[in-house]
């Protein structure tokens, strides 16, 4: 008995030693720093949601050694691994449930061997209000044909925990190549939702509920299959661009690649009826990128006006002529019985100050939209000037929201489901991976400084070559796996119908 006592007492004694190794001790002296210290990811004076995982990071200053003190109030905990500093789950929990609404207190005390250096103490504020628990992006790699490691993933927000929505190395072969883009989503649920297939099995994924079909877009009447996505907010219907794609590849420009609209239209697809109509081909617009009011009575889009010369040099005037691309924002009133369309009417004139916009997304309260601004083109995920500008609906003024942009490629913007949050997938970390970043938007409409998606390791992002393509908010995780999706793009994709559409 006497032994088993010893036994205990001994492990107690070990798993204290162990916990206090664990946990750094704050120095009681050392010399103060007159500016905060350089940590990346960059959390210093960021605004979190209530639910975020923890926000480990890399102390960048000479040293060997930190202690890094966090507090609210009186709850504090210490943490140093190295250089890095590893947040306990549980207590980075306890820690934002305290600080909501409120800050945190982030002090860096920095060993140099000789003597401990302190810096200025920086702040994480956490707001409110919550962000959407989940969201999805397609994982590539910086090549235009290797296919076989795509990745279309979902990341639980509130944890690091990262899990495929679909992976090409199920379906992919040595004599086919296989593409896949552009998933989307029907007000932010998943059981209404879809991505394209491209190459070897090409159709569109289309999940209603649990069934599951693929199907072909593609008819006589229209210039491509569906491209560009976006679900109407409740109704089974999806408006896409149709748009025939060109690459040209730059010799000495920082950008590498443009990427034109050779021709692109808008067509709306009936999900129930497999059925699709034109909305709009104006031969001298270049239609793209539609994208719904958040009631569903408007659809927004962008538009370039373009006047070939000859239709058998499309490819060269395109090319010779892409600067001078320049997309404004429309609208058209949609009618939700009919399932009508509007004339359309400018909303944001970008051409007028020599510039491109792309991508609009719109607030849930319908006040706002989010949308790219460039120098010109469509495809500002290579443009190193690209920002993300705000447009308020009621008044039509717009503005550089700053706090969310970066001297970098700055694009794909989009609200969270409640309105609070913007995402961009930005370059600004090394010019060649699109990373996502995170912005407060506050009631007052106000962006505060934007925040790098978490990882457990801080140094993830340094060692990690993928872009993070097209990030969305999610509510709930995506239902069908990997499997029943590599079955189904198996399968012949069924053919949709062409209608004449109700305005005709």
């Amino acid at each position: 008995m006497m032994q088993h006592t010893k036994s205990v007492l001994i492990v107690v004694v070990l798993t204290i030693v162990l916990i206090a190794c664990g946990r750094p001790t704050v120095p009681d002296s050392y010399q103060t720093e007159s500016r905060p210290p350089k940590v990346m990811p960059d959390y210093t004076d960021v605004t979190v949601p209530a639910n975020i995982c923890p926000l480990n990071f890399r102390v960048y200053e000479p040293g060997k050694q930190v202690a890094v003190r966090i507090s609210v109030g009186d709850l504090q905990y210490t943490y140093g691994d190295g250089m890095k500093v590893l947040i306990d789950e549980n207590e980075w929990s306890t820690l934002l449930e305290k600080a909501k609404g409120g800050n945190m207190k982030v002090e860096v005390f920095v060993n140099e061997g000789n003597q401990w250096k302190a810096y200025q103490p920086f702040s994480i504020h956490v707001a409110k209000e919550d962000i959407d628990p989940y969201i999805s992006y397609r994982l590539i790699q910086p090549s235009y044909v290797a296919y076989g490691q795509l990745a279309i993933a979902q990341r639980n927000l509130t944890t690091y925990d990262e899990t495929d929505i679909y992976n090409n190395a199920l379906v992919i072969t040595p004599e086919t190549g296989q593409c896949i883009n552009c998933h989307s989503y029907q007000n932010y649920r998943t059981d209404h939702m879809m991505f394209h297939m491209r190459e070897g099995l090409p159709g569109t994924m289309i999940v209603e509920g649990n069934q599951l079909k693929k199907v072909d877009l593609k008819t006589p009447e229209i210039i491509s299959a569906g491209v560009y996505p976006a679900w109407h907010p409740t109704q089974n219907l999806i408006a896409f661009s149709t748009n025939l794609i060109g690459q040209s590849f730059h010799t000495k420009d920082i950008a590498k690649v443009e990427v034109q609209d050779k021709e692109s239209d808008l067509i709306l697809y009936d999900v129930t009826k497999d059925e699709v109509f034109t909305v709009s081909n104006d031969s001298n617009e270049l239609e793209t990128f539609p994208t719904w009011s958040a009631d569903g009575n408007t659809l927004y889009y962008c538009s370039a006006h373009f006047e070939y010369e000859n239709d058998s040099l499309k490819d060269a005037e395109i090319i010779n002529d892409y600067r001078n691309l320049h997309y404004n924002i429309y609208a058209r009133d949609f009618n939700q019985q009919t399932h009508e369309f509007g004339e359309r009417r400018l909303i944001y004139d970008a051409a007028s100050e020599n510039k491109s916009a792309t991508l609009p997304r719109v607030s849930p309260d319908g006040k706002y939209m989010v949308f790219s601004l460039g120098n010109f083109g469509c495809f500002h995920v290579w443009h190193a000037e690209a920002d993300i500008w705000l447009l308020n609906l009621e008044t039509l003024e717009a503005q550089n929201l700053e706090a969310l942009n970066s001297e970098r490629s700055d694009s794909y913007p989009s609200f969270s489901s409640n309105g609070r949050w913007i995402m961009t997938a930005s370059r600004r970390d090394d010019n060649n991976y699109t990373r996502p970043y995170i912005a407060y938007f506050d009631a007052q409409g106000t962006c505060h400084k934007a925040f790098e998606l978490p990882q457990r390791d801080p140094e993830f992002y340094t060692l990690f070559l993928r872009s993070f393509n097209r990030p969305e908010f999610m509510t709930e995780p995506v239902g069908i796996t990997p499997e029943q999706f590599a079955a189904e793009a198996k399968k012949d994709a069924r053919k949709v119908k062409y209608k004449t559409a109700p305005n005709d």
